[in-house]
């Protein structure tokens, strides 16, 4: 495919620490490899203001203007807007005023983290990411689980596009290795690495009842309540890639409990290290683990029990857990979205939407 010239308008980015910013940071590093132009609009370039219940993600501020300026200067060949934020709206009406074609992605089951955080209905904000996604030349989804629950719910356009880990930042350790940062612990090491927030279920892995040590990595609007109600477990923080890579090689098994994740990271680089995983058999997991179709899970244990599943993994070899990292590759993953982008002037695409003047053009008086 021919270079291209990529606008990426998303609502997560540096500095905050999830999986979403970790899989477009991977993305326009590979897009970059294959000769493409990768201009990136997200919310440091705008005034912000700290999303409600989640600290350390702020969000812009009625961004549709500058959005329209950017663009209007950029003329990108192809528009993705990762994310359904207000960065993401604003590109979205961009694009349908100028009557240009462009992509989605459906990261994270916002819908869910609404009911648990919020009980808005499900089907309100399925209704809400039903609408958002409706124009979008191809809402690109990272399981095929994801994709037929979508398709489900009415979303068209579905685009199959899996995601990565390096190999080489999470390197391999056969055997558990003794991290610094977390000094002498009493084995098993159980490791959990996410946000401390509603839709990740963290307490079902602080309430197990296992020996050894239970090692958290990451931040999230519950943080305070649950390190007071868990004061055995080793609260860590957030860490850089370097020292979580250590982390993850000085644990026994990394413990997955959430069951609304479309993906899951995090489970990818702890195999690529070679610690086994332990989660429900959910979408994600499933997908990680190679578990569809029947197909047994590969580098670690699915199970409704989330003990039975974390007892079990401890007996899974560090390299089977590793090799299974290694099918999944972000050159791979970039190459993928690269052949699902619609040319953002494909009029057969936007054909009967209004045609209307940009904002640099009504300023203009062009």
């Amino acid at each position: 495919m021919s270079a291209m010239r990529i606008a990426l308008v998303t609502d997560a980015w540096l500095p905050q620490v999830n999986g979403v910013v970790t899989t477009l940071l991977e993305l326009v590093r590979e897009l970059e490899v294959l000769g493409h132009d990768v201009q990136v609009i997200e919310p440091g370039q705008f005034k912000t203001r700290p999303c409600p219940g989640y600290a350390g993600i702020d969000l812009a501020v009625s961004p549709a203007r500058q959005v329209a300026l950017t663009l209007d200067a950029m003329q990108p060949d192809a528009i993705h807007l990762a994310t359904e934020g207000p960065l993401g709206w604003a590109g979205r009406r961009y694009c349908l005023r100028n009557r240009l074609a462009f992509t989605t992605a459906f990261h994270t089951r916002f819908p869910e983290i609404l009911n648990a955080a919020a009980r808005v209905p499900l089907s309100w904000g399925y209704a809400l990411f039903r609408h958002f996604h409706r124009p979008s030349s191809g809402v690109m989804v990272p399981t095929q689980g994801v994709l037929q629950m979508l398709a489900q719910r009415g979303f068209a356009n579905l685009r199959l596009w899996t995601h990565g880990v390096d190999t080489q930042a999470f390197s391999f350790h056969g055997e558990v290795a003794h991290s610094p940062l977390t000094g002498t612990l009493a084995h098993p090491v159980a490791l959990y690495v996410g946000r401390v927030s509603y839709e990740k279920n963290i307490e079902a892995f602080l309430q197990l009842e296992m020996p050894g040590t239970k090692v958290v990595c990451g931040v999230g609007p519950l943080e305070a309540r649950l390190k007071s109600r868990y004061p055995q477990v080793r609260w860590l923080g957030i860490l850089d890639r370097e020292a979580l890579a250590q982390v993850y090689a000085a644990a026994d098994v990394f413990v997955f409990p959430s069951r609304s994740e479309t993906f899951g990271l995090v489970m990818l680089e702890a195999m690529a290290c070679g610690t086994p995983v332990a989660a429900f058999p959910v979408e994600g997991p499933m997908e990680v683990l190679g578990a569809h179709a029947g197909d047994a899970p590969q580098g670690g244990v699915l199970h409704d029990s989330l003990l039975t599943a974390a007892q079990e993994a401890l007996a899974i070899p560090r390299s089977a857990a590793r090799a299974r990292a290694l099918d999944f590759s972000w050159s791979h993953a970039a190459r993928v979205f690269e052949q699902h982008l619609a040319p953002a002037r494909s009029s057969s695409v936007t054909a009967g939407l209004p045609v209307t003047k940009s904002v640099t053009s009504l300023s203009s008086g062009r």
